[in-house]
């Protein structure tokens, strides 16, 4: 019995242990895999980025060669870290830092020690690199800009981070990937695709040839180059206007929304944000919280509008019926409202019927039309809705749908935002506690983007098509539909003209006559918009915002666009001036207004910008 008890274990423990190894053997891959992995290393082909060219086949930006040094750090062997070192000209303590990251990040995976050697470098390095086991240099190529404009246009390429790597597992540590702008936005279209190489490895770590002669091997394909709606030479104009001051312009051309121009300033040489001084000169950038370079205020700052506003106060009032163009409202210095308060006006002749009213930017007019727009209704509430409802319309108080990876949404308040501010039902509320919106203060915020979107359906008579800034994609046929429907506003067309003539008027004799262009007749309207800020909280007023809206022709137009320049005192001073100086250019390609270019060029606002705040307000609003 006792014989065959033990007889029986041993014959259970060899079939266990057969039955296991067989499964191990046949079944299971896992080790397989594993001693794969071993023997075999990866090599990643990368491909060279799309180009990037403007409306008119520009080129903007290219391509250059880069080197990495590389380390996976399993492979790595003993070796003379100070002559390693010296030989890449960094410290041991840097050396060591990027060995533990690349550690931590994979044994098994490569990681950079040394990013975007120079050619120089490389030929220096490369002959002596077979010394160090377990570190070799991968060729990338790094992005080489043709202009030294754009920049918050263009974006830049930077390393990814492990965030990245985790939301998309396409990328690994050492790689790069589009930042911001034109490149992070059409990121999977500009960086192709890359190739993959296996190599054999001998039991000695050392490479013997392609992996089962290269058939699991791929070839990188190359990223398709993009076309942009910019105008290069315009771009570059509108930033050399905006030097030493602060705020944005943005030109559209109305009939198919395409971008031709978007200048933030202050701005930087996108040029800084390549190459091994990439990461100082980004933290000097990114710390510089005054002058804010990284920070598009034509996608981003969210600014009161101002007078051109007046614009779209006049059109809600027509189509709603409270005002016709014959009716003459006075001004005495202003609108009176709420027992003393007032909303100041400039001095002008009185009274005024609509496309004077516009020409010379009648604060009285509007409120009245405002005012009569909300009063229509039942309450108060039902009326700001209605007219939050045309504003909406023209792609106001949301994003526009631009593709570009940044932007703000501005603010068109609607009657929960005033019952919430006035603690409605509480405290109730009437159409002078919100009178400011009629002449773009008060709670009204738009960016620049969507001031120049307003005034592009205003020049199409009704109209707009998104904003955007890819034009051709090199081997697709065509761009979004998204950018192709056209948006409709909800005021009937025949209400247009007159607000146009209005327009046409502030250069013929209204707010900016002194700053009109020969030949070229243009619709435009200035702007003063208020600048507050809270100083140890405190309400302060700073020096007024400079504004203009403007498109020309006014028959058939070309070009519209926004100009706002930081505490720039009045409409007319600074973003008039620019504004008819960059339609000029685009319509002409040369300046007959050379005294304007001059002041522009040469004038500067860094004084204001160091000025804590005024003692007084500004009473004029134009």
């Amino acid at each position: 019995m006792r014989k065959l008890l033990l007889l029986s274990i041993v014959l259970v423990t060899g079939v266990v242990f057969a039955s296991r190894l067989f499964y191990l053997q046949v079944y299971n891959t896992s080790y397989e895999k594993l001693s794969e992995n071993n023997a075999v290393k990866v090599v990643y082909d990368y491909p060279q980025r799309g180009y990037i060219f403007d409306r008119n086949g520009e080129l903007l930006v290219s391509n250059q060669p880069s080197y990495d040094v590389m380390v996976i750090p399993k492979d790595v062997k003993p070796l003379d870290t100070l002559e390693f070192c010296k030989l890449l000209n960094i410290s041991k303590e840097d050396f060591v830092a990027k060995m533990e990251r690349a550690r931590v990040y994979s044994p098994r995976l490569p990681s950079v020690v040394l990013p975007q050697l120079t050619k120089t470098e490389y030929a220096a390095l490369s002959e002596k690199m077979y010394k160090y086991d377990g570190f070799y240099i991968q060729k990338r190529s790094l992005r080489d800009y043709q202009v030294g404009h754009s920049a918050n246009v263009l974006g830049y390429i930077s390393e990814v981070n492990e965030r990245i790597i985790k939301e998309n597992p396409y990328y690994q540590m050492g790689e790069l990937i589009g930042m911001g702008g034109v490149e992070k936005q059409y990121e999977e279209i500009l960086r192709g695709k890359k190739g993959v190489k296996y190599l054999q490895k001998d039991r000695f770590n050392r490479d013997i040839g392609p992996y089962k002669e290269g058939i699991y091997d791929t070839l990188p394909v190359r990223g398709s180059d993009i076309e942009l709606t910019i105008d290069a030479k315009l771009q570059e104009y509108g930033e050399k206007l905006m030097v030493n001051k602060r705020g944005g312009i943005v030109a559209l051309e109305p009939k198919t929304g395409e971008i031709l121009a978007l200048v933030a300033a202050p701005n930087y040489d996108p040029s800084l944000l390549v190459g091994r001084e990439r990461s100082k000169n980004f933290t000097k950038l990114y710390y510089d919280t005054i002058a804010k370079p990284l920070f598009d205020r034509v996608l981003q700052g969210e600014y009161p509008p101002g007078s051109p506003f007046k614009t779209l106060t006049a059109l809600i009032g027509l189509q709603e019926g409270v005002i016709d163009l014959d009716e003459k409202i006075s001004c005495h210095g202003g609108y009176n409202y709420g027992g003393r308060k007032k909303l100041g006006c400039h001095h002008h002749v009185s009274p005024l019927a609509m496309i004077g009213g516009v020409a010379h930017s009648c604060n009285s007019y509007f409120a009245t039309v405002y005012r009569r727009t909300i009063d229509k209704y039942a309450t108060p509430q039902e009326g700001i809705d209605r007219w939050r409802k045309h504003l909406l319309s023209f792609g106001l108080g949301d994003y526009l749908g631009y593709d570009l990876p940044v932007g703000k949404k501005g603010l068109i308040p609607d009657s929960d935002f005033y019952n919430r501010y006035y603690q409605y039902p509480k405290y109730k509320w009437y159409t002078p506690a919100t009178i400011s919106n009629s002449i773009g203060q008060g709670e009204v915020l738009l960016t620049p983007m969507q001031m120049v979107n307003f005034t592009a359906a205003i020049a199409n008579r009704g109209y707009y098509y998104k904003p955007h800034i890819i034009k051709n994609i090199v081997g697709v046929d065509t761009i979004p539909s998204a950018y192709q429907e056209r948006q409709n506003t909800t005021i009937d067309p025949q209400y247009f003209e007159p607000v146009i003539q209005g327009m046409n008027d502030v250069y013929n004799y209204g707010t900016a006559a002194y700053i009109q262009i020969p030949g070229i007749e243009i619709c435009g309207k200035t702007g003063t918009a208020e600048n507050y800020i809270k100083i140890d909280g405190k309400r302060m007023q700073l020096t007024d915002h400079s504004v203009f809206v403007a498109f020309a022709p006014k028959d058939n137009p070309k070009i519209a666009l926004a100009v706002f320049v930081e505490n720039g005192y009045w409409g007319s001073r600074w973003a008039g001036r620019i504004a008819g100086l960059m339609i000029e250019q685009y319509l002409r390609g040369e300046i007959t207004r050379k005294d304007m270019e001059d002041f522009v060029l040469n004038g500067s606002l860094m004084e204001e910008y160091e000025k804590p705040y005024r003692d007084e307000p500004f009473t004029i609003n134009q």
